[in-house]
């Protein structure tokens, strides 16, 4: 028995050396075909720089290596090497004069999971060019026909209202409220209706996207994305997310085939219909890419692309009121001035009421919430800044070194709309405000508005009936943003919403 124990315990201690050996060849291989890649921090074998790393802060590490390696340095997330591009005109070289070179999209190992590099999101090529086109033209379409987009959001926008108003003198998390009503106006732009919040149909989709982001929020989806077959043979709530996923894939399947039996092809009422209508004309394409396996891709990247930032970014703006009365004042004094208190807010609105616009940018341009936006992926080998990159290499636009550059904005880590305010009062674009990214692989709704307008009228219609106070005083207000490896998020907090006129339309 001694024997064989020698002989195992041998046996196990050689094949983890094989196993060690086998993994730092293959290291040292990828630092040789990488070896004109951007200088950067000298890392360890197989672990890169994570350890330097504060992985709730990736970007703080990345703004400081920009001043010791300058605009254009590499790091390694374990195996893997990924190029960071900072500065807005590095930024704007990379993917606007080079965009066909970065933009690409490097799928992270639970995108991959998830939608296998199917819908607009997650694909590249052809594929992406056709899907992109098709959903941009198809939201921009609405109201041919069927209830604009618009519409839609000022219908969601009442309803939150209502929401509010039921909680009375009693404290709430706006960020429940932001996000169940977010959720449901995606609802109304892919189904084409609203629903309750306890309806099953409507939690199914609620679940998909409440776990996904919850994981996304965790170090488990870190190292799902470093070491994906290792962490997915033990259990945790990434099991719990990808069920609910597939439970929402099936549904929007459930759903477009009772809609295929009664499609009126000439008149879709909202996206999923319009991609039943693109399926149908283009059935007898060869390699057509409007097939099921692009559909619930393409309709979860309205979802996952929309529903957490813009919840997030309204909760925050919310809780930037309590923390700057002040400046509630005077938005609620624009909003009075302007659209008064007998109807809603319309997007036309929004150039009659600078400093609420301002607010608002001013709000997104602080959180930064996407520091290093969604990761680009090179489409070919290029020469960026005298560098070789490789095809496939990864690459980090640093976008908060765009949006906290004291070059472009006044005291850059203070929250100032007069940052977006000429010296008339007139709403002032800065070119640094690079919240939705830039370039083709920038935020999908974006080219057509969709984020502006809903931030906007959610915003000014709250504001229009209610008024934010703190559980504490606001200069002991922490309205700081919380910060995850995979961006930046509003910071939970309750507190009293007091309403500003009797009566609720």
């Amino acid at each position: 028995m001694g024997l064989l124990y020698v002989l195992q315990t041998n046996i196990s201690s050689i094949i983890i050396g094989l196993l060690i050996i086998l993994l730092l060849w293959k290291y040292l291989g990828k630092q040789r075909r990488y070896g004109r890649l951007p200088p950067g921090p000298p890392g360890i074998p197989l672990l890169g720089n994570l350890l330097q790393i504060d992985l709730k802060q990736p970007d703080k590490f990345y703004m400081e290596l920009s001043k010791k390696f300058g605009s254009v340095f590499t790091v390694w997330l374990g195996p893997e090497p990924v190029v960071v591009v900072s500065g807005y005109q590095a930024i704007k070289e990379a993917l606007v004069d080079q965009g066909e070179d970065f933009n690409g999209r490097a799928n992270v190992a639970i995108a991959v999971r998830l939608m296998n590099e199917y819908g607009v999101g997650s694909s590249n090529g052809q594929r992406w060019k056709e899907l992109r086109g098709f959903s941009l033209m198809s939201l921009k379409n609405f109201g041919i026909g069927c209830r604009s987009l618009e519409e839609r959001v000022q219908v969601e926008a009442k309803c939150l209202v209502k929401a509010f108003s039921e909680h009375g003198d009693s404290t709430v998390n706006p960020k429940d409220l932001l996000f169940h009503s977010i959720i449901n106006l995606f609802c109304s732009i892919v189904f084409g209706c609203r629903s309750e919040y306890n309806d099953p149909e409507f939690q199914i989709m609620y679940k998909a996207v409440y776990t996904y982001f919850d994981v996304l929020k965790g170090n488990v989806s870190m190292l799902y994305n470093i070491f994906p077959q290792i962490v997915e043979r033990f259990p945790g709530k990434h099991h719990e997310m990808f069920a609910a996923v597939e439970k929402a894939k099936a549904y929007v399947r459930q759903e477009s085939d009772r809609r295929q039996n009664h499609l009126d092809t000439s008149n879709p009422q909202d996206f999923l219909d319009a991609y039943l209508v693109k399926m149908t004309e283009e059935q007898e394409k060869p390699r057509t890419e409007f097939n099921f396996d692009n559909l619930f891709p393409c309709v979860w990247d309205l979802f996952a692309a929309g529903t957490e930032t813009q919840s997030s970014t309204l909760s925050h703006a919310f809780l930037m009121m309590i923390k700057y009365p002040q400046i509630q004042e005077k938005v609620q004094k624009e909003i009075d001035e302007v659209i008064g208190l007998n109807r809603f807010p319309t997007v036309d609105d929004r150039k009659k009421m600078p400093y609420t616009d301002a607010v608002i940018h001013e709000v997104q341009r602080t959180m930064s919430l996407a520091p290093t936006a969604v990761p680009h992926q090179m489409t070919r080998d290029t020469v960026f800044h005298n560098y070789h990159i490789p095809k496939g290499t990864k690459m980090f636009p640093l976008l908060s070194s765009v949006l906290w550059d004291p070059k472009l904005f006044n005291n850059p880590k203070e929250f100032d709309p007069d940052n977006f305010l000429d010296d008339s009062g007139h709403f002032k674009k800065n070119d640094g405000f690079l919240a939705f990214g830039v370039g083709k692989r920038s935020c999908l709704g974006d080219g057509i508005g969709i984020p502006r307008m809903v931030l906007f009228i959610f915003f000014t219609s709250v504001l229009q009936h209610f008024s934010f106070s703190g559980t504490s005083p606001p200069e002991k207000t922490d309205a700081s943003v919380v910060s995850y490896f995979i961006g930046r998020l509003a910071r939970p907090y309750t507190c009293y919403v007091k309403l500003r006129k009797p009566n609720i339309p």
